[in-house]
């Protein structure tokens, strides 16, 4: 008995053990039922049978805005108040008898705000309790509201636009539209089923309208204008904004008929063109102007009489050209602001600093804020006459500002006056020149190829038609002339300054010695060409008879011939022009061609080169060989001169609007400032085997393209080569040249 106790206790204990850990499993498992009630975004509260509620989810308390202890004295019909007794009673009995009730109902909550909600209750926590869940679905319920009164707005406007809206499907054809439209296109609305939109598209506008219906596939929407012809034969132009898949895959169009439209800007535009041909042609001077006298617009005539280009004489005011001082001014200023127009003439000084007296007329315009103006030059009569008593000073001022030096003297050589010219280029100041004769000043210099000295000429017995030369001691060169009696006791001489252009004489005396010698440099380069032909042939003929060691020298023999016929070649470019073919070509591809002809000479010297295009190269009128004949020479030089192996860099991009420039840029040893000043120079070279011809030939390449050469370098760093070629040729100067 005592045994069966104690046993009967340890069971006790154990089973007291697992229902307290029982216990503690419930208790977290409602905890977390309860936090997962607590954070639902539904309402969720459980009634008894008298529909009190027992309790409630914190969502309930924010839906109902009553706190959790006054829920529980409430009934859940206190809320449903708004619904109909007898519609309430129903719907109750309804609930309790089959357990389950749905409904989308209104409530009313105490501070008298409305919500809809969705309304679940539902048996299954006893017989004497059932729970309750609700949805607020009030957005819902706006929106649906909101859409229904749109679709409401969408068919008023659809029926009562007064623009044509119509909609159609992929294949174009009509589904419904307003009466706009159908009165637009002359068709009935029960038509429009039978008809499609692309049978008023005429035949010339169906390739247009095609590109419209490919817009309209890849972007969803089109906009432009359609011309459109009728049953009837009416043609007609439409503005119309499509739009895809709007109301169950079909387009809809806004179209509105511009055709009255486009006929008045027609109209509008011809107007314009009358008025701006008449504006423009006038003989007159026409301006318009703002109320603060700012020149709207204005003709080309009233560009000659003010003096101005066009650009400049729209940003002055009217008022500028007039001038203040006169007391006329201020009365047609004050008349004109009292009756809005005026007929007057005043003076007005030009862009130019020139015054004019000028007859016009201005009135106020029917334009808001505008004024037009008319004027009309008179002051030629007054000016001619004005000459004729300027005749003396207007002379003084021919004589002042000749090119010459102009010195008048009497019969007796007395010099009279001299212009600043002559003062200059005698040396002597207006005062001094005065006080001397004329043969006093001619006495100082040396007549070239005369056998009696300037002081011993009897300029009696001289041809005064005949210039001659004087020679000074500081070697200057002075042209002497002389006219006899150009009114009674008047004579003029006339010395010029003309130093540089017999330096000029001497240079061209010199360069056409150089051009016989390049003559008879060609000659011989010709002659000494013929017998080399012969002995390359016979070289290579000889070549394939000889092994051995000797076959050795006949490849430095060919070698050598090779760059002998060069060098000739560059000779006759020297010595002889050449008849230049210029061709519009792109200068990119030159520059890609040579630099694809090199490539495997550089990678034998582990250069690389390298070719950036900065802008849009145009192409330019040039003789591509020779270009390239350049390009070679350069980046020949540019491989040479790194034998360890670098980068050449190869830039081409637009200077400005007329010009390309070409910048080839090694990492050589560079060149000294003395070596740079001496490149191009005929024979001058920096390498061993060099000729100096190659860059020589070209600077002439270059600068018979009118072209120019500029070279910068820096020891240790490299050289870059600049060069700078138009985009077309002078061919007028050209021709001139040759």
């Amino acid at each position: 008995m005592e045994t069966l106790s104690v046993q009967t206790n340890s069971e006790l204990r154990e089973e007291l053990k697992r229902l307290k850990e029982e216990n503690v499993r419930l208790k977290k498992e409602l905890n977390q039922h309860q936090v997962i009630v607590n954070n639902t975004l539904d309402a969720i509260f459980i009634c008894d049978n008298e529909m009190r509620i027992v309790q409630a989810n914190e969502a309930t308390e924010r839906m109902l805005q009553v706190d959790s202890e006054d829920l529980k004295k409430r009934s859940v019909l206190d809320f449903l108040f708004s619904i109909p007794k007898d519609e309430l009673n129903l719907a109750v009995k309804k609930f309790f008898k089959k357990g389950f009730l749905w409904k989308e109902v209104p409530i009313r909550l105490d501070g008298g705000a409305t919500k809809y909600i969705e309304f679940l209750a539902k048996r299954g926590i006893g017989e004497d309790f059932f729970f309750v869940v609700m949805r607020d679905i009030s957005s819902k319920k706006i929106l649906e509201r909101e859409f229904s009164m749109n679709e409401q707005l969408f068919k008023d406007l659809f029926d009562r636009a007064v623009d044509g809206i119509v909609l159609f499907d992929k294949d174009g054809g009509f589904i419904d539209a307003n009466l706009s439209f159908c009165k637009s296109f002359e068709i009935n609305q029960n038509e429009l089923s039978h008809l499609s939109l692309y049978e008023f598209i005429d035949s010339g506008s169906r390739k247009d309208f095609d590109n419209i219906w490919k817009i309209l596939n890849r972007k969803g929407k089109a906009k432009g204008e359609l011309p459109v012809k009728l049953r009837s034969g009416v043609q007609k132009l439409f503005e119309f904004t499509i739009t895809s898949n709007i109301i169950s895959g079909f387009y809809m169009s806004i179209m509105r008929d511009i055709t009255e439209k486009r006929s008045m800007e027609l109209q509008l535009f011809k107007s314009e063109e009358r008025f701006r041909e008449i504006f423009e042609n006038a003989m007159d001077a026409i301006i318009i102007w703002s109320n603060d006298g700012r020149i709207v617009k204005a003709n080309q005539s009233a560009c000659k009489i003010f003096e101005l280009p066009m650009n400049l004489l729209l940003k002055r005011r009217l008022c500028d050209f007039l001038v203040d001082s006169q007391q006329k001014y201020s009365i047609t200023k004050r008349k004109y602001a009292k009756y809005g127009e005026i007929r007057e003439e005043l003076l007005f000084q030009m862009g130019n600093g020139q015054f004019k007296e000028l007859e016009f007329t201005s009135k106020r315009t029917i334009l808001e804020n505008q004024h037009l103006t008319i004027l009309r030059n008179v002051s030629d009569r007054k000016r001619m006459e004005k000459e004729l008593r300027e005749s003396e000073l207007k002379f003084r001022k021919v004589f002042n500002g000749s090119m010459d030096g102009n010195v008048l003297f009497d019969n007796q050589y007395r010099i009279i006056d001299a212009n600043p010219l002559a003062s200059h280029i005698l040396g002597l100041s207006h005062e001094e020149i005065k006080q001397h004769s004329l043969l006093d000043i001619i006495s100082s210099y040396e007549i070239e190829n005369l056998a009696s000295p300037a002081r011993q000429i009897n300029f009696d017995e001289m041809d005064n038609e005949i210039p001659f030369l004087l020679s000074s001691s500081d070697n200057r060169k002075l042209e002497f002339s002389f006219k006899r009696n150009i009114i009674q006791n008047m004579n003029l001489a006339i010395f010029k300054d003309v130093t540089e252009r017999k330096e000029l004489e001497e240079r061209l005396r010199k360069s056409d010695t150089l051009h016989v010698v390049g003559e008879l440099a060609a000659g011989i380069a010709h002659e000494i060409r013929n017998p080399m032909t012969a002995l390359k042939g016979f070289i290579q003929l000889l070549k394939g008879s000889v092994e051995g060691d000797y076959a050795l020298y006949f490849n430095v023999i060919t070698s050598e011939l090779k760059r002998i016929e060069s060098i000739i070649t560059e000779f006759l470019i020297l010595a002889k022009p050449q008849a230049i073919m210029y061709e519009e070509k792109h200068v990119t591809q030159i520059m890609r061609d040579t630099i694809d002809l090199l490539n495997a000479q550089a990678n034998l010297s582990n250069v690389q080169m390298h070719l950036d295009l900065m802008d849009d190269i145009p192409p330019i009128y040039c003789e591509p060989n020779q270009l390239k004949q350049v390009f070679i020479n350069i980046l020949k030089n540019a491989i040479e001169v790194m034998p360890d192996g670098g980068n050449i860099f190869v830039t081409i991009r637009t200077l400005d609007q007329d010009h390309v420039l070409i910048s080839l840029k090694d990492e050589g040893i560079g060149m000294t400032e003395d070596k740079l000043k001496r490149l191009g120079e005929p024979f001058y070279t920096t390498k061993e085997r060099g000729t100096g011809l190659g860059l020589m030939v070209s600077y002439k390449i270059i600068e018979e393209h009118q072209g120019e050469i500029m070279v910068e370098s820096e020891e240790g760093k490299g050289t870059v080569f600049h060069l700078t070629l138009p985009v077309r040729q002078n061919a007028e100067e050209r021709r001139i040249d040759e």
